[in-house]
């Protein structure tokens, strides 16, 4: 196994190769020949607890991460617990000892992450033609862009987008889908 370790007698970061594994490796420089010990270094993991509010549901999951590691609100995550399906999501909410909520914390002081799916969701479109007004669920992935002017379909009707509506209140002329609130469009 090679990986790059800082060498004292190099004075830089170079190629290592594991002559002994312990408590401490024993490694060698691939550049000078040098031996020296390496510490591992021992990362203290925090169990938290997250809700993962999907299209029609919510679910109750953990999630093991470095307990120094900073979580924000924004943030997306993988929710891997071996017990539900692989979930991308993002952080709406940060739950503390307490109940209190905050924008950003260390792991190891989290009780509760309060998600949302962002892999698979549906974008609400809404789709006039003379007057009258369609509303449509369109389910996608949440890396799929949307664009003003592109023609798209919803409910077997196409229609060009108009505008687009995202979470933070901003209407953009392209954007993600797991970004966007709401669309709409002209029937064509």
């Amino acid at each position: 196994m090679q990986e790059e370790i800082f060498c004292s007698h190099c004075a830089d970061f170079t190629e290592h190769s594991t002559v002994k594994m312990g408590r401490e490796h024993l490694v060698r420089c691939m550049v000078c020949g040098t031996v020296h010990p390496q510490k591992l270094e021992r990362t203290r993991l925090a169990t938290l607890r997250v809700i993962v509010s999907a299209v029609d549901s919510s679910s109750r999951r953990t999630v093991e991460l470095p307990a120094e590691e900073t979580l924000a609100v924004g943030d997306e995550l993988l929710v891997d617990d071996g017990v539900g399906e692989v979930a991308m999501v993002e952080v709406t909410s940060i739950e503390m000892e307490g109940g209190r909520r905050e924008e950003r914390a260390r792991a190891g002081e989290v009780k509760t992450l309060w998600t949302r799916a962002v892999d698979e969701v549906v974008v609400k479109v809404a789709v006039h033609r003379r007057g009258k007004t369609a509303s449509y669920s369109l389910p996608v992935g949440g890396d799929e862009p949307f664009e003003v002017g592109e023609v798209r379909t919803a409910g077997g009707r196409r229609f060009r987008v108009e505008k687009i509506q995202l979470r933070d209140g901003r209407s953009p002329a392209r954007a993600l889908a797991k970004d966007i609130i709401r669309v709409w469009g002209g029937a064509i």
